[in-house]
Order: structure tokens, then sequence, then C-alpha cells
């Protein structure tokens, strides 16, 4: 007999990886990039929820569990970057109709997170998130801010995904996107990326 759902990183059974990346070369209106081009790379998996159809009080060694996800993921995204370093970041996760809403926050936890900031060369700031309920093609909004400082305005973003073929009612789709930059010719004011020392002793 088959063993379906067999585990294949760590304790949970992923069953596809997605890579989007985009550049953005200009503004809306055709204005060249000041700057480098922004790139933006979104890594995510379709992974089978162990809790779905079932309510479950304690899900601490799922969360805690999702540290190998991260470790994944944080090597996906600085593959899929390319070269490129990573100067703004979001996650997010679409979870299937048999799961909630909280089985997909476990898995976007500190535990899951920390890999991640590590292998983008370290990173100070708050990670922001969001998520919900849906099915194959819904569409997910992924925020981006800054990764070593929430408040740099420019850094403010969103990059949306979809995916054809999940989650399944009995899956988690769990996002992570990088981005080089801010936007381009961002004009807000405040606390400039410029200003900011990251982990990695660069501005």
């Amino acid at each position: 007999m088959t063993d379906t759902h067999a585990p294949n990183v760590g304790i949970f059974h992923v069953r596809k990886w997605y890579v989007q990346r985009d550049e953005t070369l200009a503004t809306e209106f055709g204005l060249p990039a000041d700057g480098e081009p922004l790139v933006r790379v979104v890594v995510a998996a379709a992974i089978h929820n162990p809790c779905a159809g079932r309510h479950v009080e304690d899900l601490s060694r799922w969360a805690e569990a999702a540290r190998e996800l991260g470790v994944e993921f944080g090597r996906r995204l600085v593959d899929a970057m390319d070269g490129t370093p990573v100067r703004g970041y979001g996650k997010a996760c679409l979870v299937g109709a048999r799961g909630e809403y909280e089985h997909g926050n476990m898995l976007l936890t500190t535990h899951f997170a920390d890999p991640v900031r590590e292998a983008v060369g370290g990173a100070k700031a708050w990670i922001p998130s969001s998520g919900k309920r849906g099915g194959p093609g819904d569409t997910l909004d992924i925020p981006l801010a800054h990764k070593d400082a929430l408040y740099v305005r420019a850094h403010y973003d969103t990059v949306t995904v979809s995916f054809p073929d999940a989650p399944a009612p009995d899956e988690i789709v769990i996002a992570f996107a990088g981005a080089s930059r801010g936007r381009l010719h961002a004009r807000l004011g405040g606390l400039q990326a410029a200003d900011v020392r990251g982990e990695d002793g660069l501005r």
C-alpha cells in the first residue's frame, strides 16, 4: 500500500513547491527605475495539513517543527534571488477548506521565520504577514516591509500570488516573499533605507 502524505521536509509532507519572480524596470507611467530594478521573489509550498478536519488544542508540535520548513524556504528564496540581496520580506498562508486559519498561522511563527532571517543574512524587523482560508486559484496578498526596520515607508509593498492547484481542502499553502529594494521612486519621506544598518553590517 502506498504511504500517502509521507513526510519529506521534517515531519511535513510537501506536495509541491512554487517560485514566482518578477523584475520591475519602470513605474506604472514608464519612468525608469531610480537605481536598480525591483526584484521580488515568492517561494511557496502546498503542505498537507496534519490537523485537517479536527480541532487540535495544542499546536506547538507543528509550530516548533516548522523550523525545518523555514530552513528549506530560506535556501530556496536565496537561490531564486540568484545573487540579488533581500532587503524586504513578508509571509502569508492560504488554508484549505478542511482547516482552520490557525493551522496556517502555526506554520508562520518565529520557529519558521528565524531560519529565513538567517538565510538572507540576518534581519531585525518583524515580518509582516497575512492569510485566509480558500481554495485553488484564490489570490493571496503578501505584505512587504524592510527586513531591518519596519518603518521604512519606501519598502511597504504587496505581492499577489495564486496557485491553480492549491490548496486542496486538506492542505495549507505557505508563501514567503523577498524584495531587493523598495518601490521605484518612493517619495513619502520618513526613515530611509540608506539610514538602516542590518545584521550583516551593510546599509
